[in-house]
């Protein structure tokens, strides 16, 4: 499992991150300004990385969206 020190710095590796939130998806450029959103949004009830989370280049995906995930496969 993967806590909020391991999923920034996974993310820190990243240029562009989507989380997908139910019927919505959020991007963001990884940076420390927006550090507390996004661990917000991309961290669970029990503090760890919400899955699935997959990183594909420079870009990471994390939570479940379905235009998320066929935006993807393309």
């Amino acid at each position: 499992m993967i806590k909020a020190d391991g999923a920034w710095e996974l993310f820190g590796e990243t240029k562009v991150l989507h989380v997908g939130r139910g019927k919505k998806t959020v991007t963001y450029a990884p940076d420390g300004e927006s550090k507390d959103e996004i661990l917000k949004v991309s961290l669970g009830r029990t503090g760890n990385l919400r899955a699935p989370a997959l990183r594909v280049g420079d870009t990471m995906y994390v939570g479940y969206n379905d235009t998320m995930y066929k935006e993807l496969i393309g």
